[in-house]
């Protein structure tokens, strides 16, 4: 199944030829890549093109003007990979907190399914054991808030690795979507959940990243607890399509 993979960057020099190089080395058909730079400091956007000139056909690059938020990096990227062929869209990290080598199976889970997804939280599935309690409470109940409210159906609804059916992306209103942080994510999936699209979870192992800085703020924190109650209302018609 051709592949189209979106990552957002932002400051991720270290860590960008490296998961290049890993996700052309997995075991699947002609991936391509969709690099989402919003003005890095550090050259990302620089190192970027310069992969893009060293495997041509098969890297893109968005460059956009600033630092404009995780949730519009990735429409801008939804929106370019559905200018393509592919019939699967990958999100992820660019920070290996997603590990490239689970990528194989979301591709064989998603024969089955309208979404696979990367899963903490369902059984075999952990965070890092180096976060502090604090922590790991802290993503436990950002999890467990948006799924009572919004009643989703799956266990790991802050997460942003996924793969995404072309034919069910399409039918998202990608251009409505609001949310920049994790709430992000929690929007796509309750979206896809009203649209009764159907989700397998596949347990992985959520890494800290190992190079660069974290980009997690009070600010997007507290975007996340109140877009989840907006959530109900804006998306409350789709239900009955």
């Amino acid at each position: 199944m051709p592949v189209i993979i979106i990552i957002p960057t932002y400051n991720e020099a270290e860590n960008l030829p490296r998961l290049v190089s890993a996700l052309f080395s997995l075991p699947i058909d002609s991936p391509e890549l969709i690099i989402v730079d919003d003005n890095s400091p550090d050259g990302t956007g620089e190192i970027a093109e310069e992969l893009s000139r060293a495997h041509p056909g098969c890297i893109s690059v968005i460059h956009r003007p600033g630092k404009l938020g995780l949730g519009t990096a990735y429409v801008s990227g939804f929106l370019r990979a559905l200018e393509g062929e592919a019939q699967a869209v990958a999100q992820m990290d660019a920070d290996f907190s997603h590990p490239p080598e689970l990528l194989p199976k979301l591709i064989e889970a998603l024969q089955g399914c309208d979404v696979a997804m990367g899963s903490r939280y369902v059984p075999g599935g952990a965070v890092d054991e180096r976060w502090p309690l604090w922590r790991k409470g802290l993503s436990s109940f950002g999890n467990i808030y948006a799924r009572v409210i919004l009643d989703l159906p799956i266990k790991d609804a802050t997460g942003g690795y996924r793969l995404w059916r072309r034919s069910a992306l399409e039918r998202m209103p990608l251009r409505q979507v609001r949310s920049n942080g994790y709430a992000f994510q929690v929007e796509m999936a309750y979206i896809a959940h009203c649209l009764g699209f159907t989700f397998r979870e596949i347990p992985f192992y959520f890494a800290d990243r190992r190079w660069g800085q974290s980009k997690m703020s009070f600010r997007i924190q507290r975007e996340a607890a109140i877009r989840v109650w907006q959530m109900l209302f804006t998306y409350r018609h789709l239900k009955k399509i």
